[in-house]
C-alpha cells in the first residue's frame, strides 16, 4: 500500500469512526445465513494511488463508492412513495397509510393546474383538477395536506418546478402554524425549470425570471430553511421522455452547471448555496448500466464543483440523489410483470448508492396506484433492505471488472456531451437551440423502432404476450372532486382579508421588477391565503409566458 493510499484510508476510518458515534450501526452484528461475517469495508489488497484517484472512499471524494462513509450500514435510504390524487383530504389519509407502513419520507404529486399555476376554476383547469395530483389553491390546501403530520420530524419531497416558490412558502407557513420554526424543516423541491423545456413542459415564465426564481430560492433558504434541498436536478424525466442512461447524466449535469453559474452569478458563495443541491435520477431495467450510472455521475459532479466552480466543502462537491423506478418501462399488458421490474430497477438504485427511493407501483401504466399496490411497491423496498443483504456492507459491487469498466465509459461518455453543450454556450443556449430535446427525441425514436421490430423484448408485451388478460381494480378519482375544489375556493375568496390579499399581491408586482428575492414577498402573499393562480398571474403580468418554438 503506498503512502498516499494508506493516509486516505486512514481518514475513512476516522470519518467512519466519528458518523458512527452520531448514527450507530442498524445492527450489532452483520452476518450472511451462514453467520459468515460481513466487514464494513473491502478493498484492493494491493491499494494504489491510481485506485484511491479513481474509486476513493466512501464518504471522501470523489464519491465513486458513495458520499457517506457508512452508507446504509448506518442509516438506510429514505423509503417515499410518490402520493398525490383529488383532495387534500385523500392525499393526507394516503400519506398516513404510507407512514403507517413504515415509509419514511413524504413525497407529494401535484395535479396539472397546480404544476403550470392555475386555480382549479380557472378555464385552463377544466377536466385536469386532481388527476395526476393532488389540487392545491391556497395555504388552506396545505394546511388539510399535511394535516396530523409532525414536519418536524418528516422529510417531504414535492414535485414542483415553475411555481416551486409558492408552494415551497406553503409548506413554511405550515410549519409556522405548527409552531416548528423554518430551520427545522427538511425535504426537497424539484423546482428544475430547465427539463420543464426539454422534456417535460410544466413551465410558466421564460428562462431568465425562471432562473431568477430559482436563485432566489437558493439565497432564501440558504439562510432560513438550512436543511431543505432547494433543486432536484432531475434527469428522471428526460428518461421518461426517451433519452439513454449517458443522456440522463450527462443533460442532468450541464443543468446543474448551469444553476451554479446563475447562483454564482447572482452574488452567491458557492460553497453557501451548493450543500443544498440535490439531484434526481430514473431506475431503469439495465442492471449493471444503471449502478454504473450513479457511480459516474457522483464522481463527475465532484470535479466539477471542486475543479470548475472551486468548492471548498465536501458536502458542496456530493451528488446526493433520489431515485424513482422507471415509469416508461411499465407495461398496461400482464402488469404483475411490473413488481419484478421494479425490484430489479430499486435494487440497481441501492447498490448504485442512491440517498432516497421510490418504488412505482404495478398499476401505474393504466391509473393512479391502488393502495394495495402501493403497499406493494413500499414492501419491495423494505425487502430489498431487511432481506437480501445488500444493505450489510458499504459498496458491495466494488472492485467489479464489469461495473468499473461501464463506470469508466459512462463517464467518458458524459464527458463527450458536457463539453459539447459547453462549446454551445451551456445549458440554457442548448435548450434554447434545441439540441438536448433533438438527442432526446431520436434516441426515443432508436428504441421504440426496437421494440416494435422485435429487436428489444419486453416481456408481455412484444414477447410472452397472453391473448385474455384479466384487469386489476383501478382507483377511479371521483368526478366531482373538481366542483367540490372550485366551491371551497370560492367559500376561501369570501372570508379572507381582501384588503391584505390586494396589498401582498402589489407589493409582490413591485418586488418582481426590481432584483429584490421575491420569497418574502410570496410567502406574505401565501400567509394572506392569496392563491396559486393570483401569485402566478402577478408574475405572468411581470414576467411574461413562455412559449415552446
Amino acid at each position: 500500500m503506498s503512502r498516499k493510499a494508506e493516509e486516505q484510508y486512514l481518514k475513512w476510518q476516522e470519518e467512519t469512526t466519528k458518523k458512527l458515534e452520531r448514527f450507530p450501526e442498524r445492527k450489532p452484528k452483520f452476518t450472511t445465513s451462514s453467520d459468515i461475517e460481513v466487514d464494513r469495508l473491502y478493498i484492493p489488497d494491493e491499494l494504489d494511488d491510481e485506485y484511491v484517484e479513481k474509486q476513493g472512499f466512501p464518504g471522501q471524494y470523489p464519491y465513486t463508492r458513495g458520499v457517506q462513509p457508512t452508507m446504509y450500514r448506518g442509516r438506510l435510504w429514505t423509503m417515499r412513495q410518490y402520493a398525490g390524487f383529488g383532495s387534500a383530504e385523500e392525499t393526507n389519509r394516503r400519506f398516513r397509510y404510507l407512514l403507517e407502513q413504515g415509509q419514511t419520507g413524504l413525497s407529494v404529486a401535484f395535479d396539472l393546474p397546480t404544476q403550470i399555476g392555475y386555480d382549479s376554476d380557472d378555464p385552463m383547469s377544466v377536466g385536469e383538477v386532481g388527476k395526476v395530483g393532488v389540487a392545491i389553491d391556497s395555504l388552506e390546501d396545505m394546511e388539510v395536506l399535511l394535516e396530523g403530520i409532525p414536519l418536524d420530524q418528516v422529510s417531504t419531497s414535492m414535485t414542483i418546478n415553475a411555481p416551486a416558490s409558492v408552494l415551497l412558502a406553503m409548506y413554511i407557513a405550515v410549519a409556522e402554524k405548527q409552531g416548528v420554526p423554518s430551520h427545522k424543516l427538511a425535504g426537497t423541491i424539484q423546482n428544475d425549470i430547465l427539463k420543464e423545456y426539454i422534456a417535460r413542459g410544466t413551465y410558466i415564465f421564460p428562462p431568465k425570471p425562471s432562473m431568477r426564481l430559482i436563485t432566489d430560492i437558493f439565497a432564501y433558504c440558504a439562510e432560513n430553511v438550512p436543511k431543505w434541498n432547494t433543486i432536484s436536478i432531475s434527469g428522471y424525466h428526460m428518461r421518461e421522455a426517451g433519452s439513454n442512461a449517458v443522456q440522463e447524466v450527462a443533460f442532468t449535469l450541464a443543468n446543474g452547471i448551469a444553476y451554479v453559474e446563475a447562483a454564482i452569478n447572482a452574488g452567491l458563495d458557492v460553497d453557501d448555496f451548493a450543500p443544498q443541491l440535490s439531484f434526481f435520477f430514473n431506475g431503469h431495467n439495465n442492471f449493471f448500466e444503471e449502478i454504473a450510472k450513479f457511480r459516474a455521475a457522483r464522481r463527475i459532479w465532484a470535479r466539477i464543483m471542486k475543479e470548475r466552480f472551486k468548492a471548498k466543502k465536501p458536502k458542496s462537491m456530493q451528488l446526493r440523489v433520489h431515485t424513482q423506478t422507471g415509469g416508461s418501462t411499465l407495461t398496461a399488458q400482464q402488469p404483475d410483470n411490473n413488481i419484478v421490474r421494479v425490484a430489479i430497477q430499486a435494487l440497481a438504485a441501492v447498490l448504485g448508492g442512491t440517498q432516497s427511493l421510490h418504488t412505482n407501483s404495478r398499476d401505474e401504466a393504466l391509473a393512479l396506484p391502488t393502495e394495495e399496490s402501493a403497499r406493494i411497491a413500499l414492501r419491495t423496498q423494505q425487502i430489498i433492505a431487511h432481506e437480501t443483504g445488500v444493505a450489510d456492507t458499504v459498496d458491495p459491487l466494488a472492485g467489479s471488472y464489469y461495473v468499473e469498466h461501464l463506470t469508466d465509459t459512462v463517464e467518458e461518455k458524459v464527458m463527450g456531451y458536457l463539453d459539447k453543450i459547453e462549446k454551445m454556450g451551456g445549458a440554457v443556449s442548448a435548450v434554447e437551440q434545441g439540441y438536448m430535446q433533438r438527442e432526446i427525441h431520436q434516441q426515443a425514436y432508436e428504441t421504440q423502432k426496437a421494440i416494435e421490430s422485435g429487436e428489444q423484448i419486453v416481456v408481455g408485451m412484444n414477447q410472452y404476450r397472453i391473448e385474455e388478460e384479466e384487469q386489476p381494480e383501478l382507483l377511479r378519482v371521483d368526478p366531482a372532486l373538481a366542483e367540490k375544489q372550485k366551491q371551497r375556493l370560492e367559500q376561501l375568496r369570501k372570508k379572507r382579508d381582501h384588503a391584505k390579499v390586494e396589498q401582498t399581491l402589489a407589493q409582490l408586482k413591485k418586488a418582481a421588477g426590481t432584483d429584490e428575492n421575491l420569497m418574502p414577498y410570496i410567502l406574505d402573499c401565501v400567509r394572506a391565503y392569496a392563491t396559486v393562480g393570483e401569485i402566478c398571474n402577478v408574475l405572468r403580468d411581470v414576467f411574461g409566458e413562455y412559449q415552446a418554438v
